[in-house]
């Protein structure tokens, strides 16, 4: 099932060449990497971008564990950058690289590079990482499926279609299972995902603002 995402996929397009980094945000399983990797993908190939200009790493995938280190993902998209035409950079889930705003912010003087990013953790959902690539970066923010996105998937009368949406909501993932037994057990995955990453988000920043504390408290040498 291919559900289209135009208006988010229009958003990628006009912002080609623009200079700067393309962050796709979102709830998990609200469809950025099928955008990103597929969507958008589609549209660079119909362009005539060929293959080996669309560098593509899934860095979710265990495959590519190696590249989530930050120096061993910049020698591999160097070594795939060949020419002197436009390369695009599609890195999915790029919170696994450390530093992956060093790694992001090493293309933006190279003018043969096009880079677009998705990030689901809960630092991608909030704003610190627009404020950590401000004038440098352009927030795609991806949603659930509107009511029309879903009905474009669904051929029953929109009043009885209208019952599963406002169940169930409009995660693709959810849409696309059909069986009413397994849409919840999506949801509650992809709550307590969520959750977790809000909860390890917190915790993180109240260690670091108890070390601050404890520092103020030193004596001075």
């Amino acid at each position: 099932m291919i559900i289209k995402r135009d208006y988010y996929l229009n958003q990628l397009i006009s912002s080609r060449h623009n200079g700067l980094i393309k962050i796709i945000t979102g709830l998990r399983r609200s469809g950025k990497s099928f955008l990103l990797f597929h969507l958008f993908q589609d549209y660079l190939k119909e362009q005539g971008v060929s293959d080996n200009h669309i560098i593509k790493v899934d860095l979710e995938d265990r495959r590519n564990v190696s590249l989530r280190n930050p120096d061993a993902l910049l020698a591999h998209i160097d070594s795939k950058i060949t020419d002197d035409k436009m390369h695009y950079i599609l890195l999915d889930e790029v919170q696994h690289v450390l530093e992956f705003e060093d790694v992001l912010n090493s293309y933006l003087k190279i003018e043969n590079a096009d880079v677009y990013v998705t990030g689901s953790n809960s630092r991608f959902l909030s704003s610190d990482i627009i404020t950590e690539f401000r004038g440098r970066g352009d927030q795609i923010h991806v949603y659930p499926l509107s009511f029309s996105e879903f009905m474009s998937v669904d051929n029953r009368h929109p009043v009885e279609a209208w019952t599963d949406y406002y169940t169930y909501g409009g995660l693709p993932q959810v849409v696309a299972l059909g069986t009413p037994e397994k849409k919840p057990t999506i949801l509650k995955d992809s709550f307590q995902r969520s959750i977790s990453g809000i909860l390890s988000r917190d915790i993180k920043l109240k260690e670091m603002q108890s070390l601050r504390n404890c520092y103020k408290l030193l004596p001075l040498p």
